[in-house]
Parts: C-alpha cells; sequence; structure tokens
C-alpha cells in the first residue's frame, strides 16, 4: 500500500512509483569481495577514524556500482550528523549536476552524544543512499521514492553482503 502522499503524485509520478515498488530484488555476483569489505568496515569503523571507513565506503561503493555497470559515487564520510529539533541527517545522496560528480555523504556520529553509528545502521545508510542511485542510473527511475520495493532492494543487498558468520 503507497503512502499517503501518493495520491497527491501526478499520474506520471504515481507510475514511478508503481515501478519501483514492484522491483523488489537486486542481485550481486561478487559475494565475497563485497563480504570481506563489509567485514573490514564493521572491524574498523567502531575506530571512529573517519579516513580509513571512508576508503573502504569508497571501495564497497566502487563495488556496487561495478556491479551494476553504473557511474561510480563520490562517497563523503563526515562526522558528526546534523540535527534539528526534530530529525538527525544520517545520509544524503546528490545525483550529477554540472560539473559536479554523484555524491553519497554520511556521518558516522550520532548528533546527541557524539558516539560512533553502530555498523548495522551505518552500513544501511549508505546502501539507502547508493540505491537512490541505482535507482536513476541503472532502473533509470525519473524519481527515487521510498517505496516498499525500494527498501526491499536495500534490504535485500544488506544481507547478500553482511557476512552472516
Amino acid at each position: 500500500m503507497p503512502f499517503t502522499y501518493y495520491h497527491k503524485l501526478s499520474r506520471k509520478q504515481q507510475r514511478i512509483y508503481d515501478k519501483s515498488d514492484q522491483i523488489r530484488l537486486l542481485m550481486v555476483k561478487d559475494l565475497e569481495n563485497l563480504q570481506q569489505l563489509t567485514s573490514e568496515l564493521n572491524r574498523l569503523l567502531p575506530e571512529g577514524r573517519s579516513t580509513v571507513v571512508q576508503r573502504i565506503c569508497q571501495q564497497i561503493s566502487n563495488a556496487i556500482t561495478s556491479e551494476f555497470d553504473v557511474p561510480r559515487v563520490k562517497v563523503k564520510v563526515l562526522a558528526t550528523r546534523p540535527s534539528n529539533e526534530y530529525y538527525e541527517l544520517h545520509g544524503y545522496y546528490e545525483p550529477a549536476y554540472k560539473d559536479k560528480k554523484h555524491t553519497i555523504s554520511v556521518w558516522m556520529k550520532t548528533a546527541s552524544r557524539k558516539q560512533v553509528v553502530a555498523f548495522k545502521t551505518f552500513l544501511r545508510t549508505l546502501i539507502h543512499e547508493l540505491f537512490h542511485h541505482l535507482d536513476y542510473e541503472y532502473l533509470q527511475l525519473d524519481e527515487s521514492y521510498h517505496t516498499e520495493g525500494f527498501y526491499k532492494r536495500e534490504s535485500s543487498l544488506f544481507h547478500q553482503i553482511v557476512n552472516p558468520s
């Protein structure tokens, strides 16, 4: 069932939303490499060294974009999440525009306590932002909506690349 704003979308936007919602799974072939990278991220994230975490996140992003043969995304790992009285920003995707490259920003520390974010939360944020990129570049959608299909694709990829051991 689409979210409450669905009825406010134009017919074209509803078609895009429906198409996104129907795609529930994207399979990755090179699981071993991605599982090694996510294990390394799990091991090193708690140290809170943003340059090390950024390098691993960039490698994960490069592996996923290569897997789906789409343009690469520049990954920026920033310190403390921006926040206001209502929410904290976990991640942000910026499509390429003019001379700017596709960019994902993820923050590795919570706004209130300035603690390093838990591994699963951090990786899910990175994957979430990567899926906005894949919506545009791989699925060729004109918009990237938070559909049930979007979240199923995101969850599926997470479970494929996080080594169960």
